[in-house]
């Protein structure tokens, strides 16, 4: 899906009836900290419950910049920065940057309350933060538990944790997965059940939900409907095993010119409009995951194939990553890579057209065909290093060689009159990772 924005507000605070909207990182940053400062103040607080402390709080956060040798292109992190390193800036400290809360609340034996906020670039280029996560928690029993409100769909090893770089061996996960699924998390509940069998823990996780609409970069607006998943996670010893598959009705109003254009053409454009645009369209990301990590090193590979009845068509990535833990030191190489199926349209049939409507039409079809053959397409060999110089804190370097495929810009954003596609980029990322 193309590179955009959740809808976030633009208000994070009011002051004399005028929105105050944070336009830059160190701004976001100082009052996340401010938050922070509340919160661990509260948190140390005497807030008794009738089973001890009420609130605890943990922060975390990553200060980083990218470099990218394409200056014609944005490199992104995710499908919500609008700009990122290359064209817009040849150095970005927007890409991996962020910084975030989390408060949990224990109401009880069995019930419990979190609620996270990150700040970091949204789709209109401000660091308004936003609500991650808000859910209520009930264990039913020890491994039987259900969650309502906002929570985060586990479509990746990584999703729970995938905004706390220091829990990753990277400076970010690898795009050519992590971007195949935009619906990171939905408004609505799970259910998870855990049991243990000859030595493995089984984990069974099943949730329903709406990925409320948000704005992409370019202005089009993204809503997912009855968003439902299940997802089984197998643990024996420093083994994991992990599958999942989920689905939604997605509506994205991007490309709206275009259909319009088609529709014109009378019962063969609509029809035409009518396979193609992405109106309540059935979607899919099937996943597959293992890792192990005995400790000294550690092995871990994804694999993700994804579908839409639309223009979006179907695309596969994965990634395969080790590395070795020496002291503080941990290097690691990764292979990534992701591929579009084939796809293309006859489009209009140009016969019999009147002489003035075949530029139009003709147009029309390149339009359709430039957007079924937009997808991403790209290889990248990531080798990286890891420092752990002081407790809570680590420092990460990364180069990554990215070969995007034969006429594919492949996940890299506004690209520029005399970008070539199926060139090779260089990046370069350097990322300060802390939790607090």
């Amino acid at each position: 899906m193309g590179p955009g924005a959740r809808r976030h507000t633009d208000e994070f605070t009011r002051r004399n009836g005028h929105a105050v909207t944070l336009k830059s990182p160190s701004r976001a940053l100082i009052v996340i900290a401010l938050m922070a400062s509340t919160l661990h103040h509260t948190a140390r607080a005497d807030v008794q419950g009738p089973y001890g402390s009420m609130f605890s709080f943990n922060g975390f956060g990553t200060v980083g910049v990218v470099h990218s040798s394409e200056d014609k292109a944005d490199f992104t992190a995710n499908d919500f920065e609008p700009n990122g390193a290359g064209y817009s800036r040849s150095w970005s400290a927007s890409v991996d940057s962020l910084i975030g809360g989390q408060v949990l609340a224990t109401l009880g034996s069995q019930l419990s309350a979190v609620v996270q906020v990150i700040a970091q670039q949204n789709y209109d280029d401000t660091y308004t933060p936003h609500l991650e996560w808000a859910n209520l928690k009930y264990l039913l029993t020890e491994d039987f538990s259900v969650r309502v409100g906002r929570i985060v769909i586990p479509t990746f090893l990584d999703s729970d944790s995938r905004e706390v770089g220091y829990s990753n061996p990277w400076v970010r996960p690898p795009t050519e997965v992590y971007g195949a699924n935009p619906i990171t998390s939905v408004d609505g509940f799970d259910a998870s059940y855990r049991w243990r069998l000859a030595g493995v823990t089984n984990t069974l996780q099943v949730n329903y939900g709406r990925n409320l609409a948000f704005n992409f970069a370019g202005g089009s607006k993204f809503d997912a409907k009855y968003v439902w998943g299940i997802f089984d996670k197998a643990e024996y010893g420093p083994a994991l095993i992990r599958a999942g598959y989920l689905s939604s009705n997605i509506t994205l109003n991007d490309a709206t010119a275009l259909f319009d254009g088609l529709r014109q053409f009378g019962p063969q454009g609509a029809a035409i409009a009518s396979q193609y645009e992405v109106v309540d369209k059935s979607s899919s990301i099937l996943t597959v995951a293992a890792s192990y990590d005995p400790g000294r090193w550690f092995v871990m590979g994804e694999w993700a194939t994804s579908r839409s009845q639309s223009f979006l068509g179907a695309n596969t990535g994965w990634y395969l990553s080790g590395g070795r833990r020496a002291g503080p030191f941990t290097p690691y190489l990764t292979y990534a890579q992701i591929t579009q199926r084939s796809n293309s349209s006859a489009g209009l049939s140009i016969a019999g057209l009147p002489a003035d409507l075949v530029p139009v039409a003709t147009a029309l079809n390149a339009g359709l065909n430039d957007g079924l053959n937009s997808r991403p397409d790209q290889y990248t060999l990531s080798v990286g290093v890891r420092w752990d110089f002081m407790k809570n804190l680590d420092v990460k370097l990364q180069l990554d060689r990215i070969d995007l495929g034969a006429g594919s810009a492949g996940t890299l954003i506004n690209p520029q009159p005399g970008f070539q596609p199926g060139s090779t980029v260089f990046l370069f990322s350097s990322v300060v990772d802390f939790v607090f």
